[in-house]
């Protein structure tokens, strides 16, 4: 009988590190359709309360075909952690240092979105490297609704 260890009980079994990741190398998110519950757990998370997000009639009397998504409902579609991304480097990780994004098109309750992250940014440094993803958010016609940056701080490879 072997014996378990904790430790080689991972969903990404081969750690990367910082110079193990290439320009343009993807990593795709869950597809999502922004369903009513999720602008409720989104409005109780938030504290957000304007109406644009959650009364359908209100937005139909401005010319919207259905509740607006939130711009921070968007984003948070990118979270790596969704992937497996941070699976990938649970050894290597120091830090998430930034992100930022704009948003392009409206997202309404209804629409799928379809996040990725891609790597668009490796920076040496001496024992670590910053590793930059672009970020997008695509909706079910293709469209890109979101586009963003988040970058990491990640260890080198040890000698």
């Amino acid at each position: 009988m072997s014996t378990f260890d904790p430790a080689s009980h991972r969903l990404v079994p081969d750690q990367r590190w910082f110079e193990d990741f290439a320009l343009g190398e993807r990593f795709v998110l869950p597809s999502r359709t922004m369903t009513e519950a999720i602008f409720l757990a989104f409005q109780a998370a938030s504290g957000d309360n304007h109406p644009v997000h959650y009364d359908a009639e209100y937005c139909r009397a401005r010319g919207m075909p259905q509740m607006l998504a939130h711009g921070f409902q968007i984003v948070i579609q990118t979270a790596a952690g969704a992937g497996l991304f941070p699976h990938m480097v649970e050894e290597s990780l120091k830090g998430f240092l930034d992100q930022s994004s704009r948003f392009l098109h409206p997202v309404f309750a209804g629409d799928t979105l379809y996040p990725a992250l891609e790597v668009d940014e490796l920076t040496p440094q001496r024992t670590t490297g910053v590793l930059g993803l672009r970020s997008t958010v695509h909706n079910q016609r293709g469209v890109l609704v979101m586009d963003g940056r988040q970058r990491y701080l990640l260890r080198r490879r040890p000698a």
